[in-house]
């Protein structure tokens, strides 16, 4: 069944993981920027959760001005490069296209986003400047999408902004939880370094916060901080037999491969376990990385699944079988897992022979963290509870967001958080200062 050869070094695994939608050029960006309708009351610009405006990066492209088209991009969205690559558009601003009513193919927005972001990108051409210092300062807890994006709102307003990040590198999910063929490393690290370079926030690596101490630290430091974590590691499932070698965790997988590459370790027979988009993207990159026979099985009927529908298309085309209605109740083996036995609603059991089982079932949730804030109240999903209007937690000198405030969503979801609390940071700040 296999529809990919193992990649034995960097260049077979580059070409096993090569990007579905590369850069456009500037032929093909003139071209597809021609086909704008320019529509009042744009419905992708309202099908975007940061609201850029669609029709007016566009039209600056069409006219040649792709720098003003990246600033439109970033005024909205600091993380517009990697959200016009990693964004399910087809489902956001592509869906809402006024074309899909026509039987006309939407427009690449996506596509054109990348292109206006990667010309300054790549050009390293400044488009930004940090505020006039205020005197203030911010810790921000973890560089992801949100993490980041509040720290160059912060830098715009003149405030002083320190990043604390637990890992070696920043961006979160965007570098360490994506498939590769959806986004390189070196274009998330660019991205970030591009705006670094100009608004000047810092990040302190390996800085994990661990304890109510450091935390107090920060709050003695610090005018304000933002929680912008990610979710935790895979939940365990309490499946018998998930302890055996060979069960791995869906995120804990993607990072391996996105750090590692060709150098991860896949099985021959993969069983993933899960709906959400998570295990897709496990599914199709087990395929791609030369497992001959790669099983994605989920609990419910395949229109329940979480994971959007181009996503279960593409690890379909990767050579993935989707089973349904299927509950796991036993992984067997010894100490290695040798197959997974699973159970029908009407109670009829097989088992799938395998070397490798991936959970991609949820992750376990930070409250034992939040738990060393004083004051931070949780909802029943272990969330933090936030004013809407501002990402201001109940401890009152604390902002969110992210998956720490939605249980998980799309990166774009995260910018918009960051940057909506950075604004409810100076509201705040400017208020308790009269």
């Amino acid at each position: 069944m296999a529809e990919y050869k193992k990649p034995e070094n960097e260049a077979e695994f580059i070409e096993n993981f090569k990007q579905k939608n590369p850069l456009m050029n500037s032929t093909q960006a003139h071209y597809e920027s021609s086909r704008c309708l320019y529509c009042y009351d744009a419905p992708c610009m309202n099908a975007c959760p940061t609201s850029i405006d669609i029709p007016l990066f566009i039209k600056q492209i069409h006219t040649g001005n792709v720098e003003g088209a990246a600033k439109t991009i970033y005024d909205s969205n600091w993380l517009g490069n990697a959200c016009g690559t990693v964004c399910p558009t087809g489902v956001l601003c592509e869906g809402a296209c006024v074309y899909n009513e026509q039987d006309v193919p939407p427009l690449k927005i996506g596509r054109l986003q990348n292109f206006a972001t990667r010309n300054v990108i790549d050009s390293k051409k400044n488009i930004y400047e940090p505020g006039k210092e205020n005197g203030k300062k911010v810790a921000i807890v973890g560089s992801g999408p949100a993490g980041i994006a509040c720290a160059c709102e912060l830098r715009l307003l003149g405030y002083k902004v320190d990043i604390f990040e637990a890992k070696e590198k920043p961006s979160g999910l965007t570098v360490y939880g994506i498939a590769p063929y959806k986004i390189t490393n070196e274009e998330v690290l660019d991205e970030i370094s591009y705006l670094q370079n100009q608004l000047g926030f810092s990040i302190n690596y390996n800085s994990e916060i661990k304890s109510k101490t450091q935390f107090q630290e920060l709050e003695n430091n610090y005018d304000a901080i933002f929680l912008g974590l990610g979710l935790g590691p895979t939940a365990y499932r309490n499946i018998p037999g998930e302890d055996k070698e060979g069960v791995f965790g869906g995120v804990e997988f993607v990072e391996d491969l996105r750090m590692n590459h060709n150098k991860t370790l896949v099985g021959d027979k993969v069983v993933v376990l899960g709906g959400g988009n998570t295990a897709m993207d496990v599914a199709s990159e087990s395929a791609r990385m030369g497992a001959s026979q790669v099983s994605l099985v989920y609990r419910g009927t395949k229109d329940k699944m979480g994971a959007y529908g181009f996503e279960y298309e593409l690890a379909l085309s990767a050579g993935v079988k989707g089973i349904f209605d299927a509950s796991p109740i036993e992984i067997l083996g010894d100490e290695k897992v040798k197959g997974v036995k699973f159970k029908r609603k009407n109670g009829e059991e097989f088992i799938i022979d395998s070397d490798m089982v991936i959970k991609a079932t949820g992750q376990a949730k930070q409250k034992r963290f939040y738990d060393m804030i004083d004051r931070l109240e949780l909802d029943s999903a272990s969330k933090i509870k936030v004013d809407l209007d501002t990402n201001q937690t109940t401890n009152q000198k604390y902002f969110a967001g992210g998956d720490a405030i939605n249980g998980g969503a799309e990166v774009v979801n995260a910018a918009y958080d960051g940057k909506l609390a950075a604004k409810g940071i100076h509201k705040w700040l400017n208020k308790n200062l009269k």
